[in-house]
């Protein structure tokens, strides 16, 4: 049985689908703890402070790491092994069934940008303070470890850096707006009346998470114009 959930498709899906909404519960978090930099830096700063290398925020790090590699170990098994199994028949599509989303297409492609973006998001923030913090230098960034809001406004000053992130927000919408409702379905709830609410409720869903993300971005690029003094900041 065990050895099954390793080795068997369905098994590799079901880990899968459990370390992907593991995931989607921590943007949740996240998007959550980043608006509060938008209506008060100090706030946010007092939960980095809070967080940073605590041994609980450091436990916590690495539960998370180990889920994304886990995902994104069992995402490609999954992409190589159905490449494989389709052969050259993958090359004689002309059309696709209806129903099937572009989502879910290229959600191996969506999930590498997925991926990059976030390998961006850990250099410009947890090296520069998490990091910093474990190994003693609080000289890695301009800023002191626990000046999340600092970073956050130096960073989204820059336009190009603006840009990026929200093309990374897209793809993050369009990867959860197949994969949350896919990851209910494989773990089976996967009657045809919830599927149906599943596939609103993750639209919706990803929508939520993409606008409070962006909002970050958008509201200090804002506040960067004006020096500060917008009402919008």
């Amino acid at each position: 049985m065990g050895n099954c959930l390793f080795t068997s498709s369905i098994g590799r899906k079901l880990i899968m689908s459990i370390s992907g909404l593991f995931l989607v519960l921590f943007l949740l978090f996240h998007m959550s703890m980043n608006l509060a930099a938008v209506f008060s830096t100090e706030a946010y700063n007092a939960i980095c402070e809070f967080l940073g290398a605590n041994w609980y925020a450091l436990v916590g790090t690495l539960v998370l790491a180990a889920g994304f590699l886990v995902h994104i170990i069992y995402a490609s098994i999954l992409t190589l092994r159905n490449r494989a199994a389709r052969g050259d028949k993958r090359y004689a599509v002309t059309a696709m069934p209806a129903g099937v989303s572009w989502a879910s297409r290229n959600m191996y492609i969506l999930g590498a940008i997925v991926v990059l973006g976030l390998i961006l998001h850990l250099y410009n923030f947890w090296y520069k303070m998490q990091f910093a913090e474990i190994i003693g230098d609080h000289n890695l960034g301009a800023f002191g470890p626990t000046d999340g809001a600092a970073y956050i406004a130096d960073l989204f000053s820059n336009p190009v850096y603006c840009i990026i992130y929200l093309v990374w927000f897209v793809a993050i919408w369009f990867h959860l707006t197949h994969g949350f409702w896919s990851a209910f379905q494989t773990i089976g709830w996967d009657n045809q009346i919830w599927l149906g609410r599943l596939k609103c409720i993750a639209n919706i869903f990803a929508t939520v998470v993409f606008l409070g993300f962006a909002v970050v971005v958008v509201a200090f690029y804002l506040r960067s114009l004006c020096g500060g003094a917008c009402g919008v900041c």
